[in-house]
This record gives C-alpha cells, sequence and structure tokens, in this order.
C-alpha cells in the first residue's frame, strides 16, 4: 500500500454555483480533505474562492505571452469585423488560442507551487480539459499524475443521442491521445464510462480507476427565502434539478405525469413536478406546458446548490433523467446526492447505464425515457407509497458505502 499524503489538484473551476462540474471538482476535493490527505489546490476560478482547511491558490492569467496577445488581437478583429474566425482557427490549430495561453498559465503555476507531491490529479469540466493540457508540459511529473476524465472527450466520442463534431476534433484527439499514454493514472466517475474512453484510447483500460463523484456536503437549510414557494412538504413533489439539455427531453415525462393526473384525479391536489435548471432548448415547450398543468412548476434557471440540496432532502420523489440512447456511461454528478437524500428515485435511464449497473437489476423505480407507459406506473406506486408513508426513503447502505469516504481513500491507497 502507498501511502499518499500530501496531495495536488489543479482544478479548472470551484465555483460550485457556476457548473455541475465544478460542484464535483469540489465535491472530491472535499471528500480527499476528509480522507485526511493534505491537500493544495491550484484553481483557474478567475476569483478568489477559499475552501475550509485547504490551501487554495488562484492561478492568474498570464498576460505577457504571445497566445495572449493572438487571443487579443483575434478579439479585436473579430470585434471590428464582426467576422467570427474561431472555428477556423481551431480547424488549424486543435484549440482556440485563449485554450493555449490558459495551459500555459496553468503549467506556469504548478511549476511554482509544486512540492514534492506525492500524487498530482487534474479535474476539469465540460469539454475542456486545460488542467490535463498543462500537464502534459511537465514530462517529469507523469509518474504522479492521475487524470480525471469525468466525460467522453471529444465531443464526438459522446454516444448517440450527442452528435457534435468540433472543430480540430483530430488535434483534439491526438492531445486526449498523448494525456491517455501520459498520465499515470487515470479516473472515471464509473465503470462504463472507462470502457467506453477505452474503446478509443486503449491506455485508460490499462490505467483507469473507478472514483465515483462524491458527495458535497452542506447544511440542510431550514429557510429557502426567495424560494420558499418551491417546497410543499405536504404534497407529492417529483423533483428534477438540474440542466435540461436539448439530448434530455422532459416531453416524455410530463406526459406520463398528466397520465398519472388523469387516472388518480385527487393527486392534482396533492401533487406536483416540480423542474428546476436551465432548459434553454426546451424553454417554450415547457413554459407552454406549464400554463394548461398548474401542477408543474418551473424555475428554468440555476440556482444556489444549498437550495437544491435543501430541496433534494425534502421532496417525495427525486428524478434522474437521461437522454433515449443505446447506452449512457455517465454518472450524474447529482447521482450521489440524490442517494445521500435518501428519497426515493425515479431513474430515467437507457437499458445499459451506470445509473442502472448501480440501481441494479432489483430497483423497482426505473425505466427507459420512451417508455411512457412504465413512467406512469411507476409514478402512480410511488404516489401511492407516499400516501401510506409520507417519509418513504431509498435507503441504499450500499450506494451509501460506495460513495463514501472510506471507499475513495481504498482507491486512493491502490495506488
Amino acid at each position: 500500500m502507498n501511502i499518499k499524503n500530501n496531495i495536488l489538484v489543479i482544478a479548472e473551476s470551484i465555483d460550485v454555483n457556476a457548473t455541475s462540474g465544478a460542484k464535483a471538482n469540489v465535491a472530491l476535493i472535499n471528500a480527499l480533505l476528509l480522507c485526511n490527505y493534505t491537500v493544495t489546490v491550484l484553481h483557474y476560478t478567475r476569483k478568489n474562492i477559499l475552501l475550509p482547511h485547504i490551501n487554495c491558490i488562484n492561478i492568474k492569467e498570464n498576460k505577457s505571452s504571445l497566445y495572449y496577445f493572438l487571443s487579443r488581437a483575434q478579439r479585436v478583429f473579430q470585434r471590428i469585423t464582426k467576422i467570427n474566425i474561431s472555428t477556423n482557427l481551431e480547424r488549424i490549430f486543435g484549440h482556440s488560442f485563449t485554450f493555449y495561453n490558459d495551459s500555459k498559465s496553468i503549467t506556469k503555476t504548478i511549476n511554482k507551487h509544486y512540492n514534492n507531491h506525492d500524487l498530482i490529479i487534474t479535474l476539469s469540466q465540460g469539454a475542456s480539459f486545460r488542467p490535463h493540457h498543462a500537464m502534459l508540459s511537465l514530462p517529469k511529473l507523469y509518474n504522479k499524475w492521475l487524470a480525471y476524465v469525468h466525460d467522453p472527450y471529444p465531443f464526438h466520442y459522446y454516444p448517440k443521442p450527442y452528435n457534435w463534431v468540433e472543430a480540430g476534433y483530430k488535434q483534439k484527439e491526438e492531445f486526449f491521445r498523448t494525456v491517455s499514454e501520459s498520465a499515470k493514472y487515470s479516473a472515471f466517475p464509473s465503470q462504463l464510462l472507462k470502457e467506453w474512453m477505452g474503446q478509443f484510447f486503449p491506455k485508460f483500460l490499462d490505467t483507469g480507476l473507478i472514483i465515483p463523484h462524491q458527495q458535497l456536503k452542506i447544511d440542510i437549510l431550514q429557510d429557502l427565502g426567495e424560494f420558499n414557494s418551491l417546497l410543499d412538504e405536504d404534497t407529492f413533489t417529483l423533483l428534477h434539478a438540474g440542466n435540461l439539455m436539448k439530448q434530455r427531453p422532459p416531453l416524455s415525462l410530463i406526459n406520463a405525469y398528466k397520465k398519472f393526473l388523469k387516472a388518480n384525479p385527487k393527486a392534482k391536489q396533492d401533487s406536483r413536478l416540480l423542474l428546476i435548471g436551465p432548459a434553454s432548448y426546451h424553454k417554450k415547450t415547457l413554459e407552454k406546458e406549464s400554463k394548461l398543468l398548474p401542477q408543474l412548476k418551473l424555475h428554468l434557471e440555476s440556482i444556489p446548490f444549498k437550495i437544491v440540496n435543501t430541496l433534494q432532502h425534502n421532496v417525495s420523489v427525486n428524478i434522474i433523467l437521461e437522454s433515449n440512447s443505446e447506452i449512457s456511461p455517465f454518472l450524474p454528478g447529482k447521482f450521489p446526492h440524490c442517494v445521500y437524500a435518501n428519497k426515493p428515485i425515479l431513474a430515467i435511464s437507457p437499458q445499459k447505464s451506470e445509473v442502472r449497473r448501480l440501481l441494479g437489476s432489483g430497483y423497482s423505480f426505473i425505466t427507459e425515457v420512451n417508455n411512457t407507459k412504465k413512467m406512469v406506473e411507476l409514478i402512480e406506486k410511488m404516489y401511492l407509497n407516499w400516501s401510506i408513508n409520507k417519509d418513504e426513503s431509498l435507503n441504499r447502505k450500499d450506494l451509501e458505502s460506495y460513495l463514501s469516504i472510506e471507499y475513495l481513500k481504498s482507491i486512493i491507497e491502490k495506488i
């Protein structure tokens, strides 16, 4: 067993209210601290953020490099000419000038603050992976590097229905192949994601560890302030909290809920479907539906995580909604929060998915996004259970153990 007492984390963002990726980053960082490791965090959040008992260093943008000059020259050119040349430049160079400058800024800060740490973990968000790119400039540190891969990369390696091919995709492929072959260790939030990425970058199958997303532990609020109207503890409330992207259409869920109400008229008085989070692609449709369906409550904007977390602990059912696909290798960032909220989970997930794998074949409340009939049956069963016992719980000690600090430490100490 190799003890990793001193860990350096390079994170793209640690602003928990900005993105789900940042929440996952902070949750893992805090979990490492709770494992009794000494943790130093270099972050590129672009603002000063402090995490309790952790040395957090805000990486400064390098404003004296050639890439910085080129990125600003590009902005001035585009502003004057009204011509966007970003896509053409990425086709040539693989990434934007800003990306390269950010990478160099991160590399410079790693060089400055590296102090013989036992392990270096790179954490990103979205489709950026700037910290991973920065580490490629430091081959002397490859043998201490754990590259955390939170999502498929590049974008064209996402499973259907995602179908976006980025400019410079060939260069991005080569970049990530180099990451896979350079980092001594890699880690993935799910077993299926490791297997999925291993199709394209086989080295990940050799180096890959499974480190599931961690719970971001914060206090449950007693008062939601301006968001109090979102919570009614006397009502059967189904909550979906999170970004409703184009590939995660909520209409089948809404149609199932409407059919449930039609079959159970009493539920019109004591139930509601609550959707929270950005939904730009579906916004007009959802607002139209809500005018016809008073039980459909919408808040189609981001709200502070402490509010979402409190809602998840107090609603009747938490919903995990995934796309209509043959496979979903993702572990949603909210999965650990739903498990620890200890409320029944309605999982709308493909036949082959990490969510389904973890919940297990014996879990009752799971169906696919296009199976409206089954969805109606599950909502009805959950409603009847709630009618009998308002404190119905998920009660999955096995998942709590899998997502625990103890399990995380056991993985780190195997390195």
